[in-house]
């Protein structure tokens, strides 16, 4: 972690580095968007094949900033780094930096010592608005994406909560659906290949829906039927770079106003925009198998 010298020795205009993630077709903040284009399109980037890194820190007045450099390997370095405990000095190499945007996208667990509170930078003319993360009292796109990543996070204790093929979930509180990133526990926020967090429930989390199959349900969740129909749709026609993802054995993907977990030799799990905090288990029946091993083959994966 960069940043730690006292702040009488740095320049008040020095970025103090919390924390990093990737921004990558195959690994990047969900909460940016649907797909890799969409995700750089949301902080004014061309969506290039080699990625990003995020940096996410503070100046020596207390701002906070997101600096997006394209030596996408030393951010992956220190995030890998992070990981396992280790302390790692994150110093992007100013010909590095592709931007320097205010406001961070994701919410910053840790803050940079001797600095004030983080806050928003004064605006300048011609700045863009600072980038603030999603509320956690609301229900839309990114928070659907981001309960999506904590699912799976936490795939073993979902799954738990489902039966046998076609058996009800237990009554349970879901894991929180907002995330913190800092540098001592960056993981997958995703929740994603593509950031690095720590999970915090808000006040109100999502809870496991009914279960349902993939061709029959007790309940008939048009919004999941109509998911899994716009994946069969994928398999003909290619999505988006990133739409369908793959890390460490989960498979993600997401569209208009749906996000589905799964493993490809098991079950999935389908949020809604129109079902706030609802996670809605899909078991096997005779078409999902298929489905699943299907999009775990056009998944992109992270080299």
């Amino acid at each position: 972690m960069a940043g730690t010298d006292p702040i009488a020795e740095a320049d008040a205009d020095a970025l103090l580095v919390l924390t990093a993630a990737l921004l990558t077709p195959a690994r990047f903040p969900s909460v940016l968007g649907d797909d890799y284009p969409a995700a750089c399109a949301a902080l004014g980037l061309q969506p290039y094949a080699e990625g990003y890194g995020l940096v996410f820190g503070q100046d020596g007045h207390g701002a906070r900033w997101t600096v997006v450099v394209d030596d996408v390997s030393l951010v992956a370095v220190a995030i890998s780094s992070w990981d396992c405990g280790m302390a790692y000095d994150l110093s992007p190499d100013e010909h590095s930096v592709v931007a320097g945007l205010p406001g961070w996208p994701l919410p910053v667990a840790t803050v940079a010592p001797g600095v004030p509170a983080p806050h928003d930078p004064e605006p300048e003319e011609g700045d863009p608005a600072p980038l603030v993360p999603p509320s956690g009292e609301e229900w839309g796109p990114a928070q659907r994406r981001l309960g999506a990543d904590e699912v799976a996070a936490q795939w073993e204790a979902w799954r738990a909560r489902v039966g046998d093929e076609g058996g009800e979930p237990a009554a349970a509180r879901a894991p929180g659906t907002t995330g913190a990133v800092g540098p001592s526990t960056p993981r997958a926020q995703a929740p994603t290949p593509g950031t690095t967090g720590q999970s915090t429930p808000p006040a109100q989390a999502p809870t496991p829906g009914g279960a349902g199959s993939d061709d029959a349900s007790p309940r008939p969740y048009t919004g999941v039927r109509k998911a899994l129909d716009e994946l069969r749709g994928y398999l003909e026609e290619p999505p988006p770079v990133g739409r369908v993802r793959a890390s460490a054995g989960m498979l993600r993907a997401d569209g208009p106003g749906w996000s589905l977990v799964a493993k490809a030799d098991d079950m999935a799990f389908v949020l809604l925009d129109e079902a706030p905090r609802e996670v809605l288990p899909v078991t096997r029946g005779p078409r999902l198998p298929a489905l699943l091993e299907a999009l775990d083959a056009m998944a992109v994966r992270a080299s």
